[in-house]
C-alpha cells in the first residue's frame, strides 16, 4: 500500500476542523445539561458559567425523582413506546415479506405508498387526528397514543426491513423447501435469525421516536393528567420548581438516559448481527 504523501495531509485539515466543529456544537449542549444536573445551586446561578465545577450534588436527582409522578409518568412512557415498537415490528414484518419475496397486483403501488407516508410531515396530521380522536371518544387514553406512534413509525420499518430482507438471498429459503420446510417454517429458521439486524434497527428507531415525541402526546392528552408522557410532563416541570434549573436538568438527563443506554446497546449489537449474518449459510 502506498504511504500517504505530506501534500495530501494539509487538504484534510479544513474536512477535519468541520467535523470538529460540528461535534463540539453537537456534543456541548448534552453536557451542559448534564453539568448543570450535577452543579451545585450556587453554581447554576453564578453570573459566570462554571464549566468545570469544584464541587458536584446529587440533590437535583433526588429532587426529580421525589416530584409528584415521576414514576407514574416513566411507566406511561414505556408502556406507550413498547406498544408502539411491537405492533410495528409485527405488521411491518409481515408487509415487508410480502413486497419482498411475493409477487402480487398493486405491489408497486403498496410501496409506492409507503415511501410518500414515509417522507410526509408527520406535524401536518397533528388537526386530523385530534379531530378523529374527538369524534371517537378516544383522547386522554395511552391507547391511542400507541395507535399514533405505531402510525407514524409503521413506514420506515417496512422500508427498512425490506432492504434487509431484499439482501437476504431468497435462494436459501427455496432451498429449506426443497428439503421438507414449509414457507413459514424456512422463513423462521432461515430468514428470521439473518433479520436481526433489521428488527435491533427499526426497534431503536421506532423507541427513540416514540419515546422523543412530544406534539401528539401534548394534543391527545388534556384532560387525564396522570396519563401523561415523560416529554409532556417534563416541559410543565419548571413550572414545578420555578428557577430550579438544577432539577429541570436533573430531569431532563433522567428522560435521556435510557434512550443512550439503548442506543449504545443495539448499535453493537446491530453490527455485530450484519457481519455474523454475512458469514451464515
Amino acid at each position: 500500500m502506498r504511504p500517504r504523501t505530506a501534500s495530501a495531509r494539509p487538504g484534510r485539515l479544513p474536512l477535519n476542523a468541520a467535523a470538529l466543529l460540528v461535534f463540539v456544537l453537537s456534543v456541548f449542549p448534552v453536557y451542559w445539561m448534564i453539568l448543570t444536573a450535577f452543579k451545585p445551586t450556587a453554581d447554576i446561578r453564578a453570573e459566570t458559567p462554571v464549566f468545570l465545577p469544584t464541587s458536584l450534588t446529587l440533590d437535583h436527582f433526588s429532587a426529580a425523582v421525589s416530584a409528584d409522578g415521576f414514576w407514574s409518568f416513566w411507566r406511561n412512557s414505556l408502556l406507550v413506546t413498547a406498544g408502539c415498537v411491537l405492533l410495528a415490528l409485527l405488521v411491518a414484518l409481515g408487509a415487508a415479506f410480502a413486497v419482498a419475496r411475493l409477487r402480487w397486483k398493486g405491489r408497486r403501488a403498496f410501496v409506492l405508498m409507503v415511501f410518500v407516508a414515509q417522507v410526509a410531515p408527520w406535524e401536518a396530521l397533528l388537526i386530523p387526528m385530534y379531530v378523529i380522536a374527538r369524534d371517537t371518544g378516544m383522547l386522554d387514553r395511552l391507547a391511542t397514543l400507541t395507535l399514533v406512534y405505531f402510525m407514524i413509525t409503521l413506514p420506515f420499518t417496512i422500508v427498512t426491513l425490506r432492504s434487509f430482507l431484499t439482501a437476504i438471498p431468497a435462494e436459501l429459503e427455496e432451498a429449506a423447501r426443497v428439503d421438507g420446510c414449509t414457507r413459514a417454517a424456512a422463513f423462521r429458521r432461515i430468514t428470521f435469525p439473518l433479520l436481526a439486524p433489521g428488527l435491533l434497527a427499526t426497534s431503536l428507531f421506532g423507541f427513540i421516536t416514540a419515546w422523543n415525541e412530544f406534539a401528539f402526546a401534548n394534543m391527545l392528552i388534556i384532560k387525564n393528567q396522570d396519563d401523561r408522557t415523560l416529554p409532556v410532563w417534563l416541559s410543565s416541570f419548571s413550572n414545578v420548581f420555578g428557577t430550579d434549573w438544577g432539577a429541570t436538568m436533573a430531569a431532563a438527563t433522567l428522560f435521556a438516559l435510557p434512550v443512550l443506554v439503548l442506543f449504545l446497546v443495539l448499535q453493537r449489537r446491530v453490527a455485530t448481527g450484519m457481519t455474523g449474518g454475512a458469514v451464515k449459510g
